[in-house]
């Protein structure tokens, strides 16, 4: 079993940034990727960003450009900087690991963007 636990969500303005942290524990050998989603009202969850344990990293066209997702293998953390944004990006935001045919999630964190 693996367990994550995010961290960093919260309320900022269009425009702002934030950091949100993702750390996990327990039988972490081979976790091949580990992600962020989304899910905002009314809405499916979707992919935001992805890196695999060799760093290699894909992105939703939507934050191309204003988030950056990285990984600290030997501190077993995974970090999204989200950097513009904007109102839209509001939704609680989850981590997720692949390893081998299993995922886990996170309990997600809230993300807001309001004036």
């Amino acid at each position: 079993q693996v367990q994550l636990v995010e961290s960093g969500g919260g309320l900022v303005q269009p425009g702002g940034s934030l950091r949100l942290s993702c750390a996990a524990s327990g039988s972490i050998l081979s976790i091949y990727a580990m992600g962020w989603y989304r899910q905002a009202p009314g809405k499916q969850r979707e992919l935001v960003a992805t890196v695999t344990i060799g760093r290699n990293t894909n992105y939703a066209d939507s934050v191309k450009g204003r988030f950056t997702i990285s990984r600290d293998n030997a501190n077993n953390m995974v970090y999204l900087q989200m950097n513009s944004l904007k109102p839209e990006d509001t939704a609680v935001y989850y981590c997720h690991a692949e390893q081998g045919l299993r995922g886990y999630w996170g309990q997600g964190t809230q993300v807001t963007v309001s004036s």
